[in-house]
């Protein structure tokens, strides 16, 4: 007969496990991340933490990039071609 899935193995005693802490590990899993909702079409495309990091990681990168194009001369035209 097979033994019942609540009962514990030969090995484990149960003074060998404390107290249980409900959220225990909240506080340092939870530091440093932020929770988004994102919409149902947008979750299609992102369908994981990573993919959504990634995409943004692109739009921080791609940011930086045009941040340090410079605007045109503020030579006109004509002041250009007679120099």
């Amino acid at each position: 007969m097979k033994k019942a899935e609540t009962e514990m193995r030969a090995e484990y005693k149960r003074s060998d496990f404390v107290k249980l802490e409900r959220g225990k590990f909240f506080k340092k899993a939870s530091k440093g991340t932020s929770v988004a909702l994102i919409e149902p079409k947008l979750a299609k495309a992102f369908p994981t933490s990573e993919s959504v990091n990634e995409a943004l990681r692109g739009l921080l990168a791609l940011a930086d990039e045009t941040a340090r194009i410079t605007g045109r001369s503020k030579q006109t035209a004509r002041k250009r071609a007679a120099i």
